[in-house]
């Protein structure tokens, strides 16, 4: 064993990775926005469109900074991403917090557009900081440990990403239940200060020589740099693959290739054949490697984007805007109104779309991964199934008249965002090839930007035409524990608040389907038939990741 290399469990490699599991648990909370949101736009009388932007700054801080993250952790390592992920989370909440607690200046009726363009940063920070924690959090775990510890390791890691909304809004709301400032500065202090034990802990720890993995370096290693986020996130769809060889590390790591070799010379001589068939694949003739223009004029690449546009918009608008759909839906119900009882159906909604987040992500890896090695099903089959969680989770919606039946929605949408993640990098690798998958992951992040801004915007619009400013009318009183000057508008019409932008999610959708049973028959005929479009795809990870 390398004397700069300590034992795989390791004192210094679990302590690295017990740092990684608490920065990963503050860099979650974007999908807490809902446990506050309707709480800001009554405190500052914002309009449930400027609460979306809010919302989305937040979106755009996550997926518009992600490849200059990757590009910054595989060249500087955790720390500088530690530094920036501190600051930008402390700053981000502290900021929103600020606002909410100084609320209007006497005599105004909204805020300026200043103030308002403060909020929007003070969003894009919170974004700008998650992805900068779970990257180095991701990032140094998959360095650090072996190929049969890697997926369960990063697995971890991605679970603790997938509950922070769960956890942070369960204690906050435990301690703070009412008091959004309260939960503001629980947020504000809860995600800021991992990253400085991170900055101290988490680090990529060499391998012991005994472990035999090789990692590219130099020409091809810029090649195989791969975004393990999004949301954020290479999933355990591709992680889990332990039958190959190829294992991807984290958010912008490297492709290891484990060796079976137990010298020196050996592993020199199996790097440099991998290396050979790399150069080949490039070459073309052992599977697809598509980037840059030919990406954008890949009609493959069109089709998933489209696909990611309809599904993550509709996610992203359904996680940004439940904590307003439950309020709606319990201010229908009840004679008064009291925003303590509402605040817990906002974190009802948000614990329970962070959960079953989660659980997506592993369950469609597990499903995906044992059809494709068992029965060579190409993963794109499974496109149609999670756009089809997707129709099912806002159809629920769409029925539920009574926020005690939410959670049933929120459940199925959690699970079908939570797939989305797991499946759609595994797919982007088969169709566009491993070589340039951080490339090209990159440009389809973009989808979620696209998407949430058009949905989110449309429920935004449509909730405010529903929306009035609350009357001590017996139907909805403002109970002692708000008042008419903190609650500039509101709706009061239960699923009318919000149903017309379910439609449009529906359609959206329902859409995205009917394009991923295209894709899926597609693919089983590629498979099958060979030549079908002008040429068969062979999936590249079964000619590159299977050992030589």
């Amino acid at each position: 064993m390398h004397p700069e290399s300590p034992a795989i469990f390791s004192i210094v490699r679990i302590g690295s990775l017990l740092a990684s599991l608490l920065v990963a648990l503050g860099s979650g909370t974007n999908y807490a926005f809902s446990a506050y949101g309707p709480q800001l736009a009554s405190r500052l009388h914002l309009s449930h469109t400027r609460l979306n932007v809010i919302s989305l700054s937040g979106t755009v801080g996550v997926y518009g900074t992600a490849p200059l993250m990757g590009k910054l952790v595989d060249a500087r390592g955790p720390r500088p991403l530690m530094v920036i992920a501190f600051f930008s989370l402390l700053v981000g909440y502290s900021g929103i917090r600020h606002f909410y607690v100084q609320g209007l200046p006497d005599g105004a009726s909204g805020l300026s557009n200043w103030v308002f363009a403060a909020l929007m940063a003070c969003g894009f920070f919170t974004g700008v900081g998650g992805t900068g924690g779970i990257m180095s959090a991701t990032n140094a775990t998959a360095k650090s440990f072996p190929h049969r510890a890697r997926a369960t390791t990063t697995g971890l890691v991605f679970s603790m990403f997938g509950l922070s909304a769960f956890i942070f809004s369960t204690v906050g709301h435990t301690l703070f239940l009412g008091d959004i400032a309260g939960f503001l500065l629980t947020l504000a202090v809860g995600t800021s200060l991992p990253m400085i034990l991170g900055f101290f802990f988490v680090r990529s720890i060499p391998l012991p020589t005994s472990e035999h993995d090789i990692i590219y370096s130099g020409e091809d290693a810029d090649d195989v740099h791969t975004p393990l986020f999004g949301h954020q996130e290479l999933s355990s769809s591709v992680e889990s693959s332990t039958a190959t060889r190829i294992h991807p590390h984290s958010a912008s790591a490297d492709y290891v290739i484990s060796s079976s070799s137990s010298t020196q010379s050996e592993r020199i001589q199996s790097n440099a054949s991998r290396r050979d068939i790399a150069s080949t694949s490039k070459k073309g003739s052992t599977g697809p490697v598509i980037r840059g223009l030919a990406l954008a004029v890949n009609g493959d690449f069109w089709l998933l984007f489209v696909i990611t546009i309809f599904l993550t918009g509709t996610g992203l608008m359904y996680i940004g805007n439940v904590g307003l759909i439950s309020q709606a839906l319990y201010a229908n119900a009840v004679p008064t109104y009291d925003e303590r009882e509402a605040a817990k159906w906002q974190s009802a909604q948000v614990s329970t779309v962070s959960i079953s987040n989660c659980l997506g992500r592993i369950i469609i890896g597990v499903i995906a991964d044992s059809s494709h090695h068992l029965m060579e099903t190409p993963r794109s089959s499974y496109i149609s199934f999670v756009a089809l969680l997707f129709v099912i989770s806002q159809t629920t919606a769409f029925a539920v008249n009574d926020v005690t039946g939410l959670w049933k929605a929120s459940a199925l949408l959690g699970l079908s965002y939570g797939s989305l993640f797991g499946l759609f990098p595994a797919v982007t690798i088969e169709w566009f090839g491993l070589p340039h998958f951080s490339e090209n992951w990159g440009f389809m992040s973009l989808a979620p930007v696209i998407g949430s801004n058009i949905l989110s915007i449309a429920f935004g619009r449509i909730f405010d035409a529903h929306s009035r400013a609350p009357t001590p009318e017996p139907r909805s009183p403002i109970s002692h524990t708000s008042s008419p000057s903190e609650s500039h508008s509101m709706c009061f019409e239960g699923r009318a608040c919000y149903a017309d932008s379910l439609k449009l999610t529906i359609a959206a959708c329902t859409c995205a389907f009917a394009l991923g049973v295209y894709a899926g028959i597609r693919d089983w005929r590629r498979q099958k038939g060979g030549d079908v479009d002008g040429g068969a795809r062979t999936p590249i990870e079964d000619e590159r990741w299977e050992e030589v």
